[in-house]
């Protein structure tokens, strides 16, 4: 039987591996899937060889130490420099990034997107924009303070402060900030925020397991919508797929996958 685990600090509360458990049990692959608490990310390498694992998930905060970790890189991983998938292949550790990815394909359940607009400027929100770029998506990123939207200057994506925002019209609105997950704040001052929703075709969060502020704004709009557990869902499928050496389709490990949602 293979080996599977998600390595984070804090990771008591993945779903990881109830998700991935559920799908090796309903497509018969004999695998075992558990959490792994890595309080040192130097200790990665070490602990994967050390447990006998056959791939492994990284959640916060070592997606940047699983991404030195690795022997291999795949291109997109090297350009956001994070990695949230290991695999063991002929004694070499393979690293990838299935988040982007995952999103996006939760993204296309939505419709045809064209045009974004990012709250944020912190890890996800490069992932996603370099991302939905390749996927000739047009990019535009909003966030409280410029520091942080430097990397996207020079990335030559359009940028704004909330002083120097006049929202336009999008495809979808995606928070990647922190709002809402602990308390009941926005990502954006009401007043943007809500002209950006009122000219939108869909909304996403990528906080899950609860209904935030923002998703409350969007739903009063009648927007259809997604959070965080769906974009879960989707890496995870691709995920899966690396672990399985590609023995399914995707819809088929989505099809084993998706009742974890509702558990």
């Amino acid at each position: 039987m293979k080996q599977f685990a998600i390595f984070g600090n804090p990771v008591a509360h993945s779903k990881s591996p109830l998700m991935h458990n559920l799908a090796f049990k309903k497509l018969g692959f004999e695998g075992c899937y558990g959490r792994w608490l890595i309080e040192d990310g130097n200790e990665l390498r070490d602990t994967f060889f050390r447990l006998g694992l056959s791939g492994c998930n990284i959640t916060v905060p070592h997606k940047e130490f699983a991404f030195e970790a690795a022997d291999v890189v795949e291109p997109f991983a090297k350009e956001v420099r994070a990695v949230n998938t290991l695999i063991l292949k002929d004694g070499k550790l393979y690293g990838y990034n299935t988040d982007a990815p995952g999103f996006y394909r939760a993204l296309q359940k939505l419709g045809s997107v064209q045009s974004a607009l990012i709250m944020g400027a912190g890890g996800t929100a490069r992932a996603l924009a370099l991302y939905l770029r390749t996927q000739k998506i047009d990019i535009e990123v909003v966030n409280r303070s410029a520091k942080r939207l430097q990397w996207f200057n020079d990335e030559g994506f359009t940028c704004h402060t909330w002083d120097s925002f006049t929202p336009s019209s999008y495809d979808v609105v995606i928070n990647t900030t922190s709002a809402g997950l602990t308390d009941e704040s926005l990502p954006m001052p009401k007043e943007l925020l809500d002209r950006a929703l009122e000219n939108t075709q869909y909304a996403v969060d990528v906080i899950y397991g609860k209904e935030t502020p923002f998703l409350k704004e969007a739903k009063r709009l009648n927007l259809p919508l997604f959070d965080g557990s769906e974009m879960l869902l989707q890496q995870g499928i691709i995920a899966f797929d690396y672990f399985t050496d590609h023995r399914y389709t995707l819809d088929e490990i989505e099809q084993a996958m998706r009742p974890f949602l509702s558990l």
